[in-house]
């Protein structure tokens, strides 16, 4: 018995090659996706920082610092829970997301501190800027 083999259409190659190629694009679109989540960082309250200074923490940075503190405003969606540590996490967070790129730093003297998880809960969302 002998078998005819016949050419493959260019158009079905064609086909078979781009189909290929945009698995390969995906694939490699999650890939780099994945790796920038791993490198996302947020600027959060140290819990080993005394309360007073990380109101004068606080204080600076919704004050001249020129972090938005709104959202830790009474009746605002991060205002609770209602301690210093939380709103100093959100102004610090707020500071750190607004300036990194031109220079400003998760410092505030020692009373913060760099985390890679995402900070936010409930209704309060925790900025992040590429």
């Amino acid at each position: 018995m002998v078998l005819l083999l016949q050419p493959v259409p260019k158009t079905m190659l064609l086909t078979r090659s781009l189909l290929v190629l945009l698995v390969l694009i995906s694939i490699s679109l999650k890939s780099v996706l994945v790796i920038e989540a791993q490198l996302e960082e947020w600027c959060i309250a140290d819990e080993q920082t005394p309360d007073d200074e990380l109101q004068s923490a606080l204080d600076w940075a919704c004050g001249k610092g020129g972090a938005d503190c709104s959202k830790i405003q009474k009746n605002k969606a991060c205002f609770l829970p209602n301690t210093v540590r939380d709103h100093a996490s959100y102004a610090f967070n707020s500071y750190f997301q607004k300036f990194k790129h031109k220079g400003g730093s998760c410092y505030f003297k020692s009373a913060a501190m760099i985390t890679g998880v995402d900070p936010s809960y409930g209704k309060c969302k925790y900025d992040y800027i590429r």
